[in-house]
């Protein structure tokens, strides 16, 4: 990686193979598609758009201004992923896309099914996928936050809905990943789950925060148990990352605490993901990186 998050590009490194990467038409998941493709991989992206509380004209406006902040965010989750594909199909290999919701009991078994009937088994499975509300113990908290105004006290359908997307279809895509990676007796495979730095405790966030903690957990488990299938599993856990939700003023305070003096890019994230899914990578499972520029060191 450069220091201003470019991508060092090996065309051939993963030649033939075949990725099937979860919200990839924004953000991080349509970076780690890109640069999958720009390694040789076929690329497989779902995605999902959900319903927003602004209007057409609204996202338009946001996504013309540029301007970090949730309408941004929101217009970004609103784009679909065309012009992923094309990037992949231009480095010469395949690639297509299916938009459904992840948290539907059937989505797992439609998803992998589509990918293998257009582009073949999948290979390497990145689930970047998620859904993310604001949410909060503390009645004081709601109402707003630095950076979005629509706080809400956790409830039992919040919480449900965050393990539904973050967890439930996570694990059961890695089950279901790990079935047919045995039952064609494959040899390699790469399992990369993407988490947050602040998984372990995250104030007016707590759901989304648990759930990507619980993901971390499950991820330890599949490396300890499926190396000996040739599967590695690893997490990737990013700081703050301009995926359009950082308003400037947050971003002067982010880039204050960060030790690398710059907010993260999208691409700083895929490079670490092509990494892991590389045979560089051989010998790296069970592991947690932080991609944050140093915003947070682990003890």
């Amino acid at each position: 990686m450069t220091e201003t998050g470019g991508s060092h590009v090996n065309p051939a490194g993963l030649r033939g193979k075949t990725a099937l990467v979860t919200g990839g038409n924004h953000g991080i998941g349509a970076a780690v598609a890109r640069a999958l493709g720009a390694q040789g991989a076929n690329v497989f992206i779902t995605y999902f758009r959900p319903e927003t509380s602004y209007s057409k004209n609204e996202l338009r406006e946001a996504l013309s201004a540029g301007i970090g902040g949730d309408a941004l965010y929101r217009a970004h989750q609103q784009q679909t992923p065309e012009h992923i594909v094309s990037s992949v199909k231009s480095a010469g290999g395949r690639a297509s896309m299916l938009e459904l919701d992840l948290s539907a009991g059937e989505s797992v078994s439609t998803v992998l099914d589509a990918c293998e009937a257009e582009l073949g088994h999948v290979e390497i499975l990145v689930n970047n996928h998620a859904y993310c509300s604001l949410e909060t113990f503390d009645p004081a908290g709601v109402g707003g936050s630095e950076y979005d105004a629509r706080v809400e006290l956790t409830t039992a359908e919040g919480i449900d809905r965050h393990f539904a997307v973050n967890v439930r279809a996570t694990v059961l895509l890695m089950a279901e990943f790990t079935r047919s990676h045995i039952a064609r007796d494959a040899k390699w495979g790469r399992i990369i789950n993407i988490s947050t730095d602040a998984a372990d405790a995250h104030s007016l966030n707590v759901s989304y925060a648990a759930s990507k903690h619980a993901i971390e957990s499950y991820s330890r488990s599949a490396a300890s148990e499926l190396g000996k299938y040739g599967i590695t599993c690893n997490v990737v856990a990013p700081g703050p990352i301009q995926t359009g939700y950082i308003t400037p003023e947050l971003e002067g305070v982010i880039v204050e605490r960060t030790p690398l003096g710059r907010l993260g890019t999208p691409q700083d994230v895929a490079d670490v993901v092509s990494f892991l899914a590389s045979d560089e990578a051989r010998w790296l499972t069970g592991q947690l990186l932080y991609v944050g520029g140093g915003f947070r060191m682990p003890q």
